[in-house]
């Protein structure tokens, strides 16, 4: 295909690159990757080494060292010609997240968009890393904080996201004076392959030290794990499953490194007696179906008032049987396939599971076959009418799966349904009702780290922190002061004047 040409991705690609060099390492096994839209063969990358790893962990300090003491616009100069390069190539590699992963093509584009929008947001912050100055309880001296570099980042990507929650990370981090060493999913490594070969000219014409930008494809178990245990890497920054990073950040904090998890989510949306459904009902659709339900903010339950349930009910199902389901290369469709057949056997055991435990399946969930279909993948997008304390609802299914639930109380007790998961990543209420918006957003409504009134839970913008609590992990990514997160903190006094008083009046004299 000509995006994979514009792009560099050839039959056969290696997996550890410099930014400037890619290592030629063959014999660690090689990753053959197939389309889920089609199921035909891409190309393939082969595996890197824990030599490779350790020759790139050592360019990576050399760099460090270097580029620390660049100012920091300068750096940020360096991020907003990656973002025009992105511009330049958000068709072809928006096209090839697209094809790699299955997502649809608009939200392919709107990935690369993503990562343009995060370099243009870090230019501005390379000229905002700033600190505070305090006022001094002793007389002429002057108290303030600073933020320094921390390091190598160790970005470890899912999936869902190929190549936008790298740069969230890798900009942000580039510009307050961190180095990057990044290892995408084993699923999706073309699109990482692709994202070295835009940066490396920006790098080259810049005279950018070689290991800024680091790119290593291994396996979890050598690769992976010798980055959570690498004291060299003092923040890794990690997007996966509840399980995976339970165990990451106890490894991590075995030698008390810095970590950013962003893991699972079961985001509900409220519907009270009050919501506008014109809205609602479309903003509940694309969360629960975006991606195929593969994403941390998909729209998992919909919490429904009594009062407007039956509406709400029909509502969504004739949402759902307008749905087009096929390659998702073709702008028509709004749901493509998910992402391999396990996750298809996830799927249908959740529904199984749903059913047993008393659930009522309202529309689709099947495994379609025919034309198109071919390779198993794609499924019709699941309703079922649930109970909240199912233990099938209480856990995260990453596919399209949406659970409907009714509640006949007041706004306190949707409250307590959204909030009675150990998930807490993102959260959504549709009302016009200032008082239940405002419960909502106050200490006792939503106990995620987002929450949105007539907003829904997926989509977020690049300008917020991103991340939850509980869970989820309890990082945050991205917009605010998340940048604050890959500096080290530093507080410093000054004395100008001629005599050392000390703090709290303490008097020691020799």
């Amino acid at each position: 295909m000509d995006f994979l040409k514009e792009l560099g991705i050839k039959d056969k690609n290696y997996g550890c690159s410099t930014g400037l060099e890619w290592q030629q390492t063959t014999d660690q096994g090689e990753l053959k990757i197939y389309s889920p839209a089609t199921g035909e063969y891409i190309a393939s990358v082969y595996q890197a080494s824990e030599e490779d790893y350790e020759h790139l962990m050592g360019k990576a300090r050399e760099a460090f060292v270097k580029w620390r003491q660049i100012p920091a616009p300068q750096r940020g100069e360096i991020v907003r010609q990656i973002g025009l390069k992105l511009r330049e190539y958000k068709d072809p590699l928006g096209r090839l997240v697209s094809f790699e992963m299955g997502k649809s093509l608009q939200e392919g584009w709107g990935e690369v968009q993503e990562m343009i929008d995060i370099c243009d947001f870090a230019v501005g912050q390379s000229r905002q890393l700033y600190g505070f100055t305090m006022q001094s309880e002793r007389p002429h001296h002057r108290m303030y904080d600073q933020y320094h570099p921390l390091g190598p980042v160790g970005i470890i990507t899912a999936f869902n996201f190929p190549v936008a929650v790298w740069a969230w990370n890798a900009m942000i981090a580039s510009v307050c004076g961190d180095v990057n060493v990044w290892k995408p999913a084993s699923k999706v490594p073309l699109t990482a392959v692709a994202c070295q070969n835009i940066i490396a000219g920006v790098l080259k014409e810049n005279d950018v030290p070689e290991g800024v930008f680091n790119l290593i494809v291994g396996k979890g178990s050598t690769i992976g794990q010798r980055m959570l245990e690498d004291k060299r890497v003092p923040l890794v920054s990690l997007t996966g499953s509840t399980k995976v990073g339970k165990r990451a950040a106890q490894v991590i904090a075995g030698r008390l490194g810095k970590f950013i998890l962003e893991l699972g989510g079961n985001n509900a949306v409220i519907l009270t007696p009050d919501a506008d459904l014109q809205m609602a009902i479309p903003t509940i659709v694309f969360g629960a179906v975006g991606t195929c339900g593969q994403r941390c903010t998909s729209t998992r339950r919909v919490i429904v008032h009594e009062s407007i349930y039956d509406r709400v009910k029909e509502s969504l199902i004739k949402a759902y049987s307008h749905l087009k389901i096929g390659n998702p290369l073709d702008e028509n469709n709004h749901v493509g396939p998910l992402i391999d057949k396990y996750a298809v056997e996830d799927m249908q055991a959740a529904i199984q599971q749903a059913k047993k435990e008393g659930g009522t399946v309202l529309f689709g969930g099947e495994v379609l076959e025919g034309e198109g279909y071919e390779n198993g993948l794609y499924v019709r997008p699941a309703i079922i009418e649930a109970e909240n304390h199912f233990e099938i609802v209480q856990e995260e299914t990453f596919a399209p799966v949406l659970y409907l639930i009714k509640y006949s109380g007041d706004i306190e007790e949707a409250i307590k349904l959204h909030n009675g998961v150990v998930q807490g990543l993102s959260s959504s209420i549709f009302t016009t009702n200032m008082r239940e918006a405002e419960t909502f957003l106050s200490p006792w409504g939503s106990d995620c780290g987002i929450a949105n009134v007539n907003v829904g839970t997926s989509g977020a913008e690049i300008g917020g922190a991103f991340g939850g609590e509980k869970e989820t992990g309890g990082g945050r990514e991205s917009g605010s002061d998340a940048w604050k997160a890959y500096m080290r903190r530093q507080t410093n006094t000054i004395n100008f004047g001629k005599t050392l008083p000390l703090a709290q009046g303490i008097k020691f004299e020799i």
